[in-house]
């Protein structure tokens, strides 16, 4: 880190930090005024998988920033990357008819990495922005074969697409919908393949419940007219929803009635991708086949901003063929610096190995761990894919009684989690964990051992407050 950067931030208390935050800075999805009267928390340095705040204080990120820092922090590799691309190139667009070397490049190596019906890439500067241009895409790739009335884009609940106004329509979170006059038209959404609240009550295997989820499209495309249905979009799992992992029935059953109503099928990799899941990307984990994919977070590790989508044979030849101008694009789009970035992270994947660690290694190592905690008195369920997992929060274990909602049973875990010094993030009463894929087994082990404490800390908390009846 620059000397002077050091200097500068050591010249502030925490406490003129957070007035400064405060007074300037609007956080997303935030209460502004809450956050003001209680403070930021200011995170000043980071190594590996841990972070530091303004009052010296080691965290162990096991959220990897939000999803994102894949290979860890402190790649010298990526810092080196940016800095020779800014001395040599530090921006051109892609708008004149030009294309700079990094933007080529990376090109070129997602289409090695990437499953292999994906051989071009459209880039935007985020996930949100990469699924606006999905909706752009497939609405366009109709209009050229003649059919322009399908424009439906059939999405589901508590999905998570990004927060532009087309991206927070295609997610199915009812607090965003609240806000802004979401969904925008054309955009429906089926129900979430969350077994635990749709399937364990009605007594079905999880087997059995991914093919009733999964036909839930059918239902949908039928009810809306096949004719007007232009994709399909899905998390491989829900990240943000709470991690909810679909039953091994459920895509490969998406796929068939995708496949069966000439329906295009998109997958959203933001949070899969890049080995998250132990597959270069979710679809390959759970085994179907995508025709649009859009990335961002674990391209760069979240060490600069990019996104983008991989456009698959079967619309590619469409809009280059016959598609003419495609009156779409940003000023980011290919980014010089980005670019590089996301080129020396691939690399450095590559060369790590993270994919195959996190397959062969510690996912299966963070599995075990994870099935222990199912003994603990407030835990009803545990589930990993990769290097991602959740617990679930009950009131009764023995019948799964969720904890009213208005007790907030994960913020007061998550709370628990921050003082003790590990992040996990609450979503409703589901715990959730994505740290970086750099992730040792004794780092697991560490990283358990804390989360452990933190359930023992909000159990003595619901005891104490007479919570469990």
């Amino acid at each position: 880190m620059n000397a002077n950067v050091v200097e500068s931030a050591a010249q502030r208390s925490t406490e003129q930090w957070q007035a400064a935050d405060a007074a300037h800075f609007l956080h997303p999805f935030t209460d502004f005024k809450a956050l003001a009267g209680k403070g930021s928390r200011i995170i000043t340095r980071a190594d590996n998988i841990y972070l530091w705040d303004s009052e010296g204080r080691k965290v162990l990120d096991a959220m990897s920033g939000l999803w994102c820092v894949n290979v860890g922090y402190g790649q010298q590799a990526l810092v080196d990357a940016a800095a020779r691309q800014m001395r040599e190139l530090p921006f051109y667009n892609a708008f004149f008819q030009t294309a700079t070397p990094p933007a080529i490049e990376l090109a070129e190596l997602l289409a090695e990495v990437t499953p292999p019906q994906f051989q071009h890439v459209f880039f935007s500067g985020s996930g949100s922005e990469g699924n606006d241009t999905v909706v752009r895409m497939v609405r366009r790739y109709w209009d050229v074969l003649g059919q322009p009335q399908r424009q439906v884009v059939i999405s589901r609940h508590n999905a998570y697409h990004g927060s532009t106004m087309a991206g927070a329509s295609l997610g199915g979170m009812a607090g965003m919908h609240a806000q802004g006059g979401l969904p925008i038209p054309g955009i429906v959404h089926i129900e979430q393949p969350y077994w635990w609240e749709h399937g364990r009550p009605a007594g079905l295997t999880r087997d059995e419940f991914g093919l009733v989820a999964a036909r839930w499209l059918e239902a949908k495309i039928l009810e809306v007219g096949a004719e007007k249905v232009a994709a399909f979009i899905g998390e491989p799992v829900q990240g943000a929803g709470g991690v909810i992992i679909p039953p091994a029935t459920y895509w490969p059953e998406i796929q068939r009635i995708c496949d069966r109503y000439g329906v295009l099928l998109v997958s959203d990799e933001v949070i899969c991708g890049f080995g998250r899941t132990g597959h270069w990307f979710g679809c390959e984990t759970f085994g179907f086949r995508p025709d649009l994919m859009t990335f961002a977070k674990g391209v760069t590790s979240g060490y600069v901003p990019l996104g983008g989508v991989m456009v698959g044979d079967r619309m590619a030849r469409v809009l280059i063929d016959e598609g003419g101008e495609f009156n779409h694009g940003y000023t980011y789009s290919g980014h010089p610096v980005a670019c590089a970035v996301a080129v020396a992270n691939i690399r450095l994947i590559q060369q790590l190995g993270l994919v195959q660690h996190v397959h062969d290694d510690v996912g299966p190592y963070l599995a075990e761990g994870f099935a222990k905690l199912r003994e603990h008195p407030l835990v009803g369920d545990a589930e990993t894919c990769g290097l991602m997992g959740a617990l679930l929060l009950v009131q009764d274990k023995t019948q799964g009684t969720p904890f009213p909602e208005a007790l907030e049973i994960g913020m007061v875990c998550r709370g628990h989690c921050f003082r003790e010094g590990v992040i996990m993030r609450a979503v409703g009463d589901r715990m959730i964990i994505a740290p970086p894929l750099v992730i040792t087994r004794a780092q697991v082990d560490e990283m358990l051992a804390l989360i452990r404490r933190c359930l023992d800390l909000t159990l003595a908390d619901a005891q104490r407050q007479r919570w469990l009846g």
